[in-house]
């Protein structure tokens, strides 16, 4: 028989944050509730993105399919990805019950400086309760749902890792021609490629989306032993200077690879959220492993290197 977890309180998630205790995020996985008289549905911050869709489009199979790639809103705002529209998430959330560093429930709206933290801000403000989406940009992200366009290019065989790249609509014919000539030259395959429209927003300080990009995705075969594993590395290094160099970027949320120059150039304001992030939690309750690596990153020492094919 299968026992079915509580639920989690906000009391017991604030004690938890605040005496650093561990606690189990999977139990806030409840619709709370739907306000259609203002528009607004608020659901706890695990449940699944294709739950939440079953629940409000129980008809609609098509507004099902829009949301079944993505996990739960946490994660979402976490890292304020790209919505089925391409629009980023911030552009859905009305407002969300953040538990503080200190242990302080607070709810946090549009507009204010802790929301344009806590969205984008992959966790490092405060541990979601809930979340409250506004249901008609929710439904229209659904319908406009816009799929990822595959690209042509040779199969290659074996492990393959993804590496994610930001480039200007009108660049992204040279950035791929680019991107192959430089796989070409280290020997490194590349087995799938799409791309993806994306939209600006102006609401959150970490924004990866500051202009129109296409979200390009490139499958990269891994070469063994730890040499490949260098080799790897440098050539993502090599394709972030591209996109760079072709007025783009790259998603900080899941790119370790970029270098200390690189994410400097940029997120100018990853320094500005690490200095907010050490005023808001100097006791630095809340971490994780992308702020222990990119605070690793902005303070080591810069130094020349060379590097041999």
């Amino acid at each position: 028989m299968t026992t079915l977890a509580l639920p989690l309180s906000a009391s017991d998630l604030c004690a938890a944050v605040r005496h650093a205790r561990p606690f189990d995020a999977s139990r806030l996985d409840r619709l709370l509730r739907v306000d259609a008289s203002r528009g607004l549905a608020e659901t706890q911050a695990s449940a699944p993105w294709s739950s939440l869709a079953a629940r409000l489009y129980p008809s609609n199979e098509a507004a099902q399919a829009a949301w079944r790639r993505y996990g739960t809103i946490a994660e979402a705002v976490a890292g304020n990805v790209a919505g089925p529209d391409g629009r980023p998430i911030v552009a859905l959330v009305d407002s969300i019950a953040l538990v503080t560093p200190d242990g302080e429930l607070r709810r946090v709206g549009r507009g204010s400086e802790l929301f344009a933290l806590a969205v984008g801000g992959q966790g490092l403000f405060g541990s979601p309760y809930s979340v409250t989406l506004k249901l008609e940009p929710l439904a229209r992200a659904a319908m406009d749902c816009r799929a990822p366009a595959a690209l042509a290019f040779p199969e290659a065989r074996g492990a393959a890792r993804a590496a994610h790249f930001l480039v200007p609509p009108e660049a992204c014919d040279a950035f791929l021609a680019e991107a192959r000539a430089c796989c070409d030259e280290w020997r490194v395959g590349i087995s799938a490629a799409e791309a993806r429209r994306t939209l600006p927003e102006e609401e959150t300080l970490l924004r990866w989306a500051k202009r129109e990009y296409a979200a390009v995705t490139l499958k990269l075969a891994e070469p063994p032993a730890l040499g490949g594993a260098v080799r790897a590395t440098q050539l993502r290094r090599q394709l972030i200077d591209a996109a760079i160099a072709h007025g783009g970027a790259f998603p900080i949320a899941c790119t370790p690879e970029a270098t200390r120059a690189q994410a400097e150039a940029c997120y100018p304001e990853l320094r500005q959220l690490f200095a907010e992030k050490r005023r808001l939690d100097p006791a630095e309750r809340l971490t994780n492993a992308w702020y222990r690596h990119y605070r690793s990153l902005l303070g080591r020492e810069g130094c020349e290197g060379r590097w041999t094919r």
